[in-house]
């Protein structure tokens, strides 16, 4: 039998969903919580091999408690169960490290059902999450293919520059760690920019690398 935990915070869904897993012959039900803090506190005495686990609850979140649990167990499986089909929750789920995403709206028996899948090595994700997956994953793809593009117009000294630039190096630092002076590359920085369509060393950092830079500009 497949060893379940249930966090939910809604007594009435919590009951519902509770009774459901409990009547799945391939499931055994070994706690029913509240909050992600007694999911936790409770798992060392009562572990489970898959979670349901709703992402809006009182105290730490569901997805919280998803990042927090994978560091330590990394072999413990999650499905998300919740109201909420925007993207950040979504894609936060899954950077987490969860492997399921069902909304509630869903028949209790389906829930069950995605349990014995993401056990099974599946990812149960509803048609309307399935979607929005695909678009955001197009829209990805669409970025890094202009990125590329992009960083093909520059010189590898430009690229070279973008790249000390992209971990907070300042203008000094970086003539030094290239051996040439600091007006020399403050012409690359002023070609790169005009290449990129930017005006400032964050913009072009987020054009290509799309990560955000937290150093002092020059």
């Amino acid at each position: 039998m497949i060893k379940v935990s249930l966090v939910e915070d809604d007594p009435d869904f919590q009951q519902l969903l509770a009774s459901s897993l409990r009547s799945d012959p391939e499931l055994e039900l070994v706690g029913v919580y509240s909050s992600a803090e007694e999911f936790m506190i409770a798992y060392e005495s009562a572990p489970c091999a898959v979670v349901v686990m709703d992402i809006h609850l009182p105290g730490t979140s569901g997805i919280e408690c998803v990042r927090e649990m994978k560091l330590k167990y990394p072999e413990l499986i999650f499905n998300m169960c919740t109201v909420f089909e925007d993207d950040d929750r979504l894609f936060d789920s899954l950077k987490a490290g969860a492997v399921g995403y069902i909304l509630k709206n869903k028949a209790t028996d389906e829930i069950a059902e995605s349990v014995k899948d993401v056990f099974r090595g599946g990812s149960p994700i509803s048609p309307a999450i399935a979607r929005k997956l695909v678009i955001n994953f197009r829209s990805a793809q669409n970025k890094a293919d202009v990125a590329s593009a992009t960083l093909s117009t520059l010189t590898s000294r430009e690229k070279e520059i973008l790249q000390l630039l992209s971990r907070g190096f300042r203008y000094k630092e970086i003539a030094a760690q290239l051996f040439i002076s600091e007006e020399t590359v403050r012409t690359h920085v002023h070609n790169l920019y005009e290449k990129l369509h930017v005006q400032s060393r964050t913009e072009a950092i987020n054009k290509i690398f799309g990560l955000p830079n937290d150093r002092k500009t020059d």
